[in-house]
């Protein structure tokens, strides 16, 4: 029997705030355990929560930018488990009452455009974290608990069931990371925790409507690890229903290192939480101005500017998604598109030699001035360098930030492409190289770039390489 893989994605979004969403504590990344905690997010007895404005804001900011349709009022409840890493035993959260209800990603696969609905978007409160005595929770000894984490903003997107493979789940995952940093409302990093994504997978029979016994995949903490866990999920009920097995209705942790995934617990259900209104806030009612507010300072969206690149600039549509597919390099782009027209150059350099240099210096491409990229080009374009010239411009303008054109004043690079200057060098090169003339005059090519090279070495990489081609063809062939 042929079966169809459904998928539904719950992605936990860690706020970029600078404290916690309901006290003052800080929310920055690495610090010793348990040193950012106060009563508050440890709920400790007489202790009342503070909205945090910001953490509304950057949510609202959130579900806009995904085209969800904002509550102007909604609620915060109790989600009650208990779970070491969480201190309550409950969880702030939101149940009926969402901020956000709705909406979609756009995205490309397989060569068709299709969005990818969304169910809500809505605003709770982190866990701890647990640190698991060897490499993973199964099997381990024991585990540490650290209560920095909890409190901290988290917005949660719950995506409709209607992605349908691994691939298709990832590729989902990068788009939505790179609208909500267009957005400026995290930093997205996984390796940190602050984008982390489970998800709820299930078979079919192919045709039917009605969804299979899902199963919950956590603990992928990469795009890779969540392509490879529901690639190996679907293997495995596939072999369950194909053997008339049934799928049983559980939470699975993906285990990196043995590529696996492994039962932990069977699956909970909304009733089990007990959830119910919490008592500590009152509803969270929000002016329409305040989103109308929110929605005009909103950035373009990457697929909006993917579209703008192409037909503005000419760029060819992989080129389109590279540049917007990172915000910082789209807007260096930008930048220096405004002050140097030839688009189509401006692209070469910037996804070749601008990211080798940037990947060797390990400096960051918002670390680029636009004006000296420019001013390295118009260089070249003006013939007062060569190519290899300002390949070596620009690895110290990256290092530096020093301006080609000072370099080129203070250390005379300017290229040398007169033929007064060339051509006694170049008789020189043929008079001390008979062997590769005769060679080149037999019609071995080679020959003549090994010429060039001597009069290149000679002039320290400034003569015109075009200029002496012509010389040399003009005096051996001539």
């Amino acid at each position: 029997m042929k079966y169809e893989v459904v998928i539904g994605l719950e992605i936990h979004v860690e706020l970029l705030t600078a404290s916690k969403l309901f006290c003052g504590c800080s929310t920055a990344f690495g610090r010793e355990p348990n040193s950012h905690c106060c009563p508050v997010c440890l709920g400790l007895p007489g202790s009342l929560p503070v909205f945090n404005r910001r953490a509304i804001e950057l949510s609202v900011t959130a579900a806009l930018a995904l085209k969800s349709e904002v509550q102007l009022r909604s609620r915060f409840d109790r989600k009650n488990y208990f779970y070491p890493d969480l201190p309550k035993a409950y969880q702030v959260s939101q149940f009926d009452q969402p901020l956000a209800r709705g909406g979609y990603l756009a995205m490309e696969y397989e060569g068709k455009k299709k969005l990818i609905n969304l169910e809500r978007v809505h605003l709770e409160e982190e866990a701890g974290k647990l640190i698991h005595a060897g490499d993973s929770i199964i099997g381990a000894g024991h585990s540490l608990v650290d209560y920095n984490r909890a409190g901290i903003p988290l917005l949660e997107i719950v995506t409709a069931p209607e992605l349908h493979s691994g691939e298709e789940a990832r590729l989902f995952l990068e788009d939505l990371r790179t609208v909500l940093l267009y957005a400026g409302v995290s930093d997205c990093k996984m390796e940190e925790g602050s984008l982390r994504c489970d998800a709820n997978i299930s078979l079919r029979p192919a045709g039917s409507s009605e969804l299979g016994t899902k199963a919950e995949v956590k603990n992928m903490n990469s795009f890779r690890s969540v392509e490879l866990a529901l690639d190996y999920e679907i293997k495995r009920q596939q072999q369950v229903l194909s053997a008339g097995g049934v799928v049983n209705q559980e939470t699975c942790h993906w285990d990196e290192e043995k590529k696996q995934t492994f039962s932990m617990r069977s699956k909970e259900g909304s009733s089990d939480y007990r959830y119910f209104p919490e008592p500590d806030l009152l509803p969270l009612v929000l002016e329409k101005s305040f989103v109308a507010e929110l929605a005009r300072t909103l950035p373009e969206m990457p697929a909006k500017r993917r579209e703008r690149f192409q037909e503005q600039y000419n760029l060819e549509k992989k080129e389109a998604f590279m540049f917007t597919g990172n915000r910082e390099m789209g807007d260096l782009f930008e930048a220096v598109a405004k002050i140097y027209r030839d688009y189509r150059n401006l692209a070469n350099w910037i996804q070749g030699d601008l990211l080798y240099q940037l990947r060797e210096s390990g400096k960051k491409i918002k670390e680029v001035e636009p004006a000296l990229l420019a001013n390295l080009l118009r260089l070249l374009d003006e013939g007062r360098i060569n190519r290899p010239v300002a390949k070596e411009l620009l690895a110290e303008m990256v290092q530096t930030g020093t301006d080609p054109v000072d370099l080129v004043k203070e250390r005379g690079l300017e290229q040398i492409s007169s033929r007064e200057s060339l051509l006694p060098l170049l008789e020189q090169v043929i008079a001390e190289n008979p062997e590769a003339v005769e060679n080149y005059r037999q019609g071995k090519k080679k020959a003549l770039a090994f010429l060039v090279g001597k009069v290149m070495a000679a002039t320290k990489g400034r003569a015109d390489p075009a200029e002496l081609n012509r010389l040399f063809e003009e005096k051996i062939q001539g």
